[in-house]
């Protein structure tokens, strides 16, 4: 029978799972694995490692498990997520095999897709639907519509083409080379320039005349990136988020009920149903090949087997001078520089756009995007990478409440905003002296298209990157582990197995990248099965 999320034991203490016994008496157990932070894909290895047999003990060093994908109450009756908002590439597989439907998982498309108005006053809705969005298009850009479709004909191509719903999708296991994925793409030229080559301007300007339209797709090639969309490499990131197959619908995302952190709550619920035990509160300080972990506490934990959660960079701090340094050499070189800024919100009412009126219009059911001109995009980029603060952000606007009533009181809304480029650290003052005015830019870049703003706001929270670096561990505040433009990706990141013995990799800065997907954490289980051998 299945379960409501609102079952969920860890999702009752929000994370707080606490410690299931003394750490003493943790350090006398016999493990199998050890896994370093109960980060979603952390979990979810743990619980393909406990379902084989192995004795796994999770061990987080905050007080809340869930990483960057948690849920927090930050104020009064409101629960959110700090960074993850919104699912859509959850992997399938994952969620067939540890059954997160059965343990309450339930997730609503937000089919209104992406509403983006515009300095003139017009605005478009690009639907998920096809057919309306494709009359959204020709009653927008009527020109366009032949061109929208090839833009859209190409990705459904490339993701058909690595990421069928089967046993051939190119995320499961290890990374294929860049000799395997040119075969695959062999006789598609375009596709293969969506994922190895084309900037955003390339794909864009190549199938679109109206330059709203360029507009309004520009940010989503350039998302958790520290890239602008006139670079190399950018339309992969479009692909990269447009790959999911949630639902058997391409592409989509939604939101969870109970917030985004019910994933981690609901895989944490599941692995220690498997078997595995999670202890939160508990700082690893080393990670000893072969051996198992030293606690910051000084307490050492022996296993054959480490899987490290943590991005690459902090694994790289705990092995201490233990990393084979060829290893060791690529994870410096991986980009790991944040330049996003999350601003959490509520609202006495829903955003209301100047272009389309109302506080309770069809665009609300999906992600509002706030454009910048090309122009703006280019001297955001660069002022943000010499350390000052750009006059506007491109934003994106997550509205949960539109969909789950749950997460806040009566007459609460919450917006959730992912916008960018700000800088990493200020050339002048610092996140500390300067946090409350990057919320001042931020909420400036949306309010010049809402008539409500900033005057519905009763509450913000703003993290930029020190402050995400902070609140959930990852090295500068990168939300995923580390840059995804193609020259880190594939065979080019990070693989679960490492060069050092006993030790693995299973978060976002692994194959086959970041965001909420939890393959990475599959990929990083099956391969230490099949590398550790049968159950002792």
């Amino acid at each position: 029978m299945s379960r409501r999320y609102q079952d969920s034991p860890t999702g009752a203490v929000l994370g707080r799972v606490g410690l299931p016994e003394p750490v003493r008496a943790l350090a006398a157990r016999r493990w199998d694995v050890v896994v370093v932070g109960a980060g979603h894909n952390g979990l979810v290895c743990a619980a393909y490692l406990a379902r084989a047999g192995r004795r796994v003990l999770v061990l987080e060093a905050r007080d809340q498990v869930g990483g960057a994908c948690t849920l927090e109450e930050p104020w009064p009756g409101v629960r959110m997520s700090p960074c993850a908002y919104v699912a859509g590439l959850l992997h399938p597989l994952v969620m067939r095999e540890l059954d997160l439907e059965g343990h309450g998982f339930r997730w609503q498309p937000a089919e209104g897709g992406m509403f983006v108005p515009f300095e003139d006053g017009t605005s478009v809705q690009l639907w998920e639907d096809d057919d309306r969005c494709e009359e959204e298009i020709r009653r927008f850009a009527p020109k366009d519509v032949a061109g929208w479709r090839a833009m859209k004909a190409v990705k459904d191509r490339l993701r058909d083409c690595l990421r069928p719903d089967d046993e051939r999708d190119v995320w499961i296991g290890p990374s294929p080379s860049r000799e395997e994925l040119e075969a695959r793409l062999a006789g598609d030229p375009e596709a293969r320039a969506l994922l190895f080559e084309w900037s955003m301007i390339d794909l864009v300007e190549r199938y679109l005349e109206d330059e709203r339209l360029h507009l309004a797709y520009l940010g989503q090639g350039v998302i958790g990136t520290n890239a602008s969309p006139f670079d190399a490499g950018t339309a992969s990131v479009l692909f990269h988020h447009a790959s999911g197959r949630m639902y058997g619908m391409p592409g989509t995302w939604g939101y969870v009920d109970g917030g985004m952190g019910m994933v981690s709550f609901l895989l944490c619920d599941i692995a220690r149903e498997s078997g595995a035990t999670v202890a939160a509160g508990v700082r690893v300080a080393r990670i000893l090949p072969g051996e198992g972990v030293e606690l910051a506490s000084g307490e050492r934990i022996a296993a054959p087997c480490v899987v490290s959660n943590a991005d690459p960079r902090v694994t790289l701090r705990l092995l201490d001078g233990g990393a084979e340094p060829g290893w060791a050499a690529k994870v410096h070189s991986i980009p790991m520089e944040g330049v996003t800024v999350k601003v959490n919100m509520t609202l006495t009412e829903l955003p209301n756009l100047i272009a389309r009126p109302g506080t309770n219009q069809p665009h609300h059911t999906g992600q509002v995007n706030t454009p910048l001109s090309k122009q703006e995009w280019r001297e955001a980029h660069r002022l943000a990478n010499e350390g000052i603060l750009p006059p506007r952000t491109w934003c994106e606007l997550y509205l949960q409440t539109v969909f789950d009533r749950s997460v806040a009181p009566p007459g609460v809304h919450t917006l959730s905003v992912f916008a960018q480029y700000v800088p990493h650290r200020f050339t002048e003052g610092s996140w500390d002296t300067r946090r409350e005015e990057a919320g001042r830019v931020v909420v400036g870049s949306i309010a010049r298209f809402c008539s409500n703003l900033p005057g519905a706001i009763t509450a913000m929270d703003v993290l930029g990157p020190p402050d995400i670096e902070r609140r959930v561990g990852l090295t500068g505040g990168h939300i995923f582990q580390g840059e995804i433009l193609p020259a880190y990706m594939w065979d080019q990141r990070l693989q679960a197995q490492t060069p050092m013995p006993g030790v693995f990799l299973c978060g976002a800065g692994t194959h086959p990248g970041g965001s909420v997907i939890g393959v990475n954490g599959r990929n990083a289980a099956m391969e230490v099965l099949r590398r550790r051998g049968p159950a002792s």
